[in-house]
């Protein structure tokens, strides 16, 4: 960023030792309090003998600070407006490669060697943060611009893992000025019951289960005040697995979980309560088909170009026919999440999780 040439500019000295890695939480999506609760865990577990870690807090509004409090203010999301924070931008002068912290008419620059973000959903996962951090020259942890924006968009990373040779749902997209009638005629071709949901949101924000024509209305409304396009899809018969994958060339994959309802779906109060679902790592399924959901999620992963790490969710159906959901390019990161559970699984604990993640963003830079 271009700044005053009266403002006068330091640069914050650092330990030689350790690599910074800025740590972004927050953000303006529905999933900010995910996300607060996923920054706290990464903070927590990050090898401090080898990063330091430079949490960069985001406001709802898109305001950002550089935060130097007390982890437990940001899983309980009252780190803003205190003592501890500091206004602060990335320095797009790729030969810098810092923040500048704002401080009155002085801007300190901090250097950082590494960015993590850990924003769920539009604005964190979708490419854009990518691309800043791209533009400064700073490595970025986790998937690209490319794969991010691909992921966040549920119809073209269907049609890609459709190419890649996984069988997806039957759905299409409409938008926000379509005809509600000829999408009610294709929903009705689909065949009942099918899902509703925004094509680019996470946590299952905006989706709907709808099991005949009348709800039909309201669940597209619902899924277009998230975004402006929708996706109706086919309900398919099964239940949910995920796999997670860390790498680039050379992947690891932790244990396949199993996804168990009681009723209705995953939707967001059962993502982040379990009230009447139950995870199940390693899934309840046999070594066999575990290996075949391994390689499919491997593919999947290729064909969207994911690096990094990232969650593919897919569907087994009765006939043991796996079909593709979805792929999360930052899962969360609690240490009740799925990802690091899957991992922890195949015995890789949440600290080598995060150290092998930022380690192999700094080995791409």
């Amino acid at each position: 960023m271009r700044q005053n040439s009266n403002r006068k500019k330091s640069e914050l000295p650092t330990d030689g030792k350790r690599k910074r890695a800025a740590v972004l939480f927050g953000g303006c999506s529905p999933e900010y309090g995910v996300s607060l609760q996923s920054a706290a865990a990464v903070l927590a577990y990050m090898d401090k003998t080898k990063y330091e870690p430079v949490p960069v807090g985001i406001t709802h509004t898109g305001d950002w600070f550089y935060y130097t409090g007390e982890i437990g203010r940001i899983a309980d999301d009252s780190w803003c407006g205190s003592g501890d924070c500091v206004p602060v931008t990335v320095s797009l002068n790729r030969n810098e490669q810092c923040l500048l912290l704002m401080r009155g008419d002085h801007a300190e620059r901090l250097k950082i060697d590494v960015a993590l973000p850990v924003l769920h959903g539009k604005n964190g996962e979708d490419g854009t943060v990518q691309g800043l951090f791209e533009l400064a020259g700073i490595p970025v942890a986790g998937c690209g611009i490319l794969s991010s924006a691909l992921c966040m968009d549920k119809d073209r990373a269907h049609r890609l893992a459709k190419e890649a040779g996984i069988r997806v749902p039957v759905s299409f997209v409409g938008r926000r000025n379509a005809d509600r009638e000829a999408a009610a005629g294709r929903a009705g071709q689909i065949g009942y019951p099918l899902f509703v949901k925004p094509v680019k949101a996470g946590s299952s924000y905006g989706i709907t289960k709808v099991s005949d024509e009348s709800e039909l209305q309201g669940a597209m409304e619902l899924a277009l005040a998230y975004d402006d396009e929708i996706m109706i899809e086919e309900c398919i018969s099964g239940f949910e697995v995920g796999c997670a994958v860390m790498g680039t060339g050379d992947m690891v994959l932790g244990e396949v979980d199993e996804i168990e309802l009681a009723e209705g779906f995953f939707d967001f109060t059962e993502k982040y309560t379990l009230k009447t679902s139950a995870i199940h790592v390693p899934a309840r399924i046999s070594p066999d088909l575990a290996r075949r959901v391994k390689e499919s999620a491997k593919r999947i992963y290729r064909a969207l170009d994911c690096r990094g790490f990232a969650r593919v969710d897919m569907f087994l159906t009765k006939e043991e026919e796996i079909v593709f959901n979805e792929v999360n390019t930052i899962p969360g990161f609690t240490t009740h999440s799925r990802f690091p559970n899957m991992m922890k699984a195949a015995g890789i604990s949440f600290e080598e999780v995060v150290s092998e993640i930022l380690e192999e963003a700094l080995s791409r830079a």
